[in-house]
C-alpha cells in the first residue's frame, strides 16, 4: 500500500538516535509540530505527517476510522524505510498513536502520549461528535474554531499561538474534520492495551487542559508499565505550541533515555 499523505521529513537519520514520528491532532495539521520539528531536526529525523483529510492531504468523505489514519502511517512510514521510531501524538493524535501501536508496535521504540485519553466514547459522546460533523458540513470550520479557541489553547496563551491554532482550524477541509469525528466517535477502548505496552512512555499534559484534563493522564500513567508523567504549567490543551521550551525538554528527556 503506498502512501498519499502530505508530510514533513526533516533533520538526519542517524543510526544512533531513533527518528521521531509526530502525528498531530484534529482540527489541525502538520504545522502544529513547527516548534518540534525545528529543535529536534538538528539531532534527529524528524518526521510529520498531515493526517488524510487535513493539512494538504487529500480528503475522504464520510467517516475515517482510526484504523485508517494507522493504515496511512504505517504506510507512509514502510515507504519513507523507517523501521524503528518514537511515535508521538497529541490529542485525536495520542489515540491514533495508540491505534499504531495495536497494529505495529513491533516497530515501535517509545510512545509519546501528549493531552490525549484511552477510553471509548460515551453514547453522548458519539451523539456529540456526530452533531458537530453534521454542523461543520453544513456551516463550515470558522465559528466552531471560535467557539472551541480558548479551550485548544488557553485564555492567557500567546496572541501568536492564538492566531497560529485558529489559522490551522479554519484552514482544515470541513469534509475531512467531519470524517475523523464520526470515525472517532466509535473508537476502541485502548485501556486495556496500555497495560501491554512494553516500550517506555512519555505522558504529556497541559496543566490547564479542560478536554484531557491531568486525571487523564495520571490513570494513562499509572496503567502504563514504564511510563513518566509530565504536568506543563502554563498551558491547557496544546503544550508543544503554549509553552514549547518545557514540552521540549520533558521531550529531550525521554528521546535520550530511549536512544540509550
Amino acid at each position: 500500500m503506498t502512501s498519499f499523505l502530505a508530510y514533513e521529513d526533516k533533520g538526519a537519520d542517524t543510526s544512533s538516535r531513533l527518528p521521531l514520528v509526530l502525528v498531530h491532532g484534529h482540527p489541525f495539521d502538520r504545522t502544529m509540530w513547527a516548534p518540534q520539528i525545528e529543535t529536534f531536526a538538528a539531532e534527529r529525523r524528524v518526521i510529520a505527517p498531515d493526517l488524510r483529510g487535513y493539512g494538504a492531504s487529500p480528503v475522504t468523505p464520510g467517516i475515517t476510522p482510526l484504523a485508517r489514519f494507522a493504515q496511512d502511517i504505517g504506510a507512509l512510514l514502510d515507504e519513507l524505510k523507517v523501521e524503528s521510531y518514537v511515535l508521538a501524538g497529541l490529542s485525536m493524535g495520542g489515540q491514533i498513536a495508540m491505534e499504531c501501536y495495536a497494529r505495529f508496535g513491533e516497530h515501535v521504540r517509545g510512545l509519546v502520549l501528549a493531552d490525549t485519553f484511552p477510553a471509548a466514547e460515551t453514547p453522548q459522546g458519539r451523539r456529540a461528535r456526530n452533531a458537530t460533523a453534521d454542523r461543520l458540513l453544513r456551516e463550515g470550520m470558522r465559528g466552531y474554531a471560535d467557539e472551541v479557541l480558548g479551550k485548544m489553547v488557553a485564555p492567557y496563551a500567546s496572541a501568536q499561538v492564538k492566531t497560529h491554532v485558529h489559522g490551522m482550524m479554519t484552514g482544515t477541509p470541513p469534509e475531512g474534520a467531519a470524517a475523523a469525528l464520526r470515525g472517532r466517535a466509535e473508537r476502541p477502548d485502548y485501556r486495556e492495551l496500555l497495560t501491554r505496552v512494553t516500550v517506555p512512555a512519555l505522558v504529556v499534559v497541559g496543566a490547564d487542559d479542560e478536554y484531557t484534563p491531568v486525571s487523564d493522564a495520571r490513570a494513562m500513567h499509572a496503567a502504563l508499565p514504564d511510563s513518566t508523567l509530565h504536568v506543563i504549567e502554563g498551558a491547557a490543551h496544546m503544550p508543544n505550541l503554549e509553552r514549547p521550551d518545557d514540552f521540549n525538554a520533558a521531550l529531550r528527556e525521554f528521546l535520550s533515555r530511549v536512544d540509550g
